[in-house]
């Protein structure tokens, strides 16, 4: 049997390929880790290598198939970011005293990975407790863009985006609380899905010494990353589902069916700007480019409606909840400092550092009344979805940016054509899905003039992610999707 599959494949076709005989899980899987050891030592993209594991895995899923069985991942070389239990390898989630923990059993997607057939080749680069959108830290170093090595590949899941933008393997699974998962996939082109919260469970996705206990984790998912959409929903069908240990506790997979199956079926809010924060020339480009195409194709387009939720509260609201949430798990020292700060701050103020200021000193009678206030916002984008099937906006304000290693984040700008903006407060563009705990979709719409790739976020309504899975699947159709970066 001779390989005669791309590197660059998706699931979907190598599992065909597999089905019909012409290639082997073997071939697949040796074709990945060629592709990782060529390329790698520039992208930087898997910093825990299970070759031989993963060629095991291989080999006993060409028995399986050579047995007639039938299981959604089987044969399909893969990776997983570094954030997750994988049995007999590090976690470290990038903190150098935990560069010696091994974990000793699997998170339970990885279990269902697994039982689905996937080979897993090894784990992603992340940035310092999964912390940033670009993946660097004193462990592995840094996580390039294929697109260009001098610039960000995103984070916190920003290995899983490189390496599939580089051709090391179909699928990845990575997290999300602040674009995690879709701020990687628009900076290096491919597709990623934010599940609606609570949808698969997150086990074994904590980060060390935590015994891996079920976590109801506010805001933060595990998703699937690929390089195309339909392998998306494959992936995401086969982690999503409760805990067994967390009896009643997370949501069945008998999710709702996608509003439609035609694209010129669909009703679609699209935005491109912010009050909080300016959008570039080149993503606002992106989006006029890609309302110009749905609208040829018959989409309903609409571009303002009264019904969209305050974009500016409902930021301020999310920057509040994700520090609070955040800053709970920090020493105390850090977090009397941070109360300490938000003590000083003008009642009148309502930037966006402030609220995350405020954010570090909530009280838990604070926190109820946020609580509150998201409950109120999610009754709203309920009432918009009644009218819409989807929103699609900004992932982030740029299509990525050169490595920036200063340490205080709040020193750090974005260059948004050419003027500097707070590096922290592009949040708002990711945090808009975050919150109200929806499902989003990132996929690629085009490419800048500096060949960077762009992409784009689907939002759709509470648990129906088969909806902005199946738009984004017939965008992909009818325009087109993954580029491969030149040199891969």
């Amino acid at each position: 049997m001779t390989a005669s599959v791309s590197v660059f494949a998706t699931a979907t076709e190598m599992s065909a390929a597999l089905k019909a005989r012409s290639v082997s899980a073997v071939e697949l899987a040796q074709d990945a880790i060629a592709q990782i050891e060529k390329h790698d030592g520039d992208v930087n993209a898997v910093c825990v290598r299970d070759f031989e594991r993963g060629l095991d895995g291989a080999r006993a899923a060409d028995a399986a198939l050579a047995r007639g069985e039938t299981r959604p991942l089987l044969g399909i070389p893969m990776t997983v970011k570094e954030s997750f239990n994988l049995a007999g390898t590090p976690t470290t989630w990038g903190f150098v005293a935990q560069k010696d923990f091994i974990a000793s059993e699997d998170a339970l997607a990885i279990t269902r990975v697994k039982d689905a057939g996937g080979v897993i080749l090894g784990k992603t680069n992340v940035p310092l407790g999964l912390g940033d959108w670009q993946s660097y830290n004193d462990i592995y170093g840094t996580t390039n863009n294929p697109f260009d090595l001098g610039r960000t590949p995103g984070g916190s899941s920003g290995g899983s985006s490189a390496a599939l933008a580089a051709g090391y393997g179909a699928l990845s699974l990575g997290s999300d609380i602040g674009g995690s998962l879709r701020v990687p996939g628009h900076y290096c082109g491919i597709y990623a899905h934010k599940p609606t919260f609570g949808l698969a469970a997150t086990r074994g996705h904590l980060p060390p010494p935590f015994p891996p206990l079920p976590s109801g984790r506010e805001l933060s998912v595990i998703g699937p990353m690929a390089r195309c959409a339909a392998d998306l929903g494959l992936l995401l069908d086969v982690i999503a589902g409760p805990d067994p240990w967390q009896e009643g506790v997370g949501y069945k997979l008998a999710l709702p069916s996608a509003r439609h199956t035609a694209l010129q079926d669909f009703r679609v809010l699209m935005l491109d700007v912010h009050p909080l924060i300016p959008s570039g020339r080149s993503v606002r480009s992106a989006v006029e480019m890609l309302a110009a195409n749905l609208t040829r194709a018959g989409v309903h387009i609409v571009r303002e409606s009264p019904l969209l939720p305050d974009l500016a509260a409902s930021a301020r609201l999310y920057m509040r909840m994700l520090v609070g949430l955040l800053a709970a798990g920090a020493p105390p020292d850090a977090y009397a400092t941070g109360v300490a700060a938000a003590t000083k701050l003008d009642p009148n103020d309502s930037s966006l550092k402030a609220e995350r200021l405020r954010g570090a000193a909530l009280s838990h009678r604070d926190w109820l009344m946020a609580d509150g206030s998201r409950t109120r916002l999610r009754a709203q984008w309920r009432e918009l979805f009644k009218s819409f099937d989807a929103v699609i906006c900004p992932v982030m304000p740029t299509p990525a940016y050169p490595h920036d290693h200063e340490p205080d984040q709040d020193k750090r700008h974005i260059d948004i054509d050419g003027i500097n903006h707070p590096y922290v407060d592009q949040l708002i563009w990711p945090g808009l899905a975050t919150l109200p705990g929806l499902p989003a979709t990132a996929i690629p719409v085009a490419i800048s003039n500096e060949g960077l790739p762009i992409g784009l976020q689907i939002i759709g309504p509470w648990l129906e992610d088969h909806t902005t899975l199946k738009l984004a699947e017939l965008i992909e159709r009818e325009f087109g999707g993954f580029v491969a970066p030149e040199g891969f």
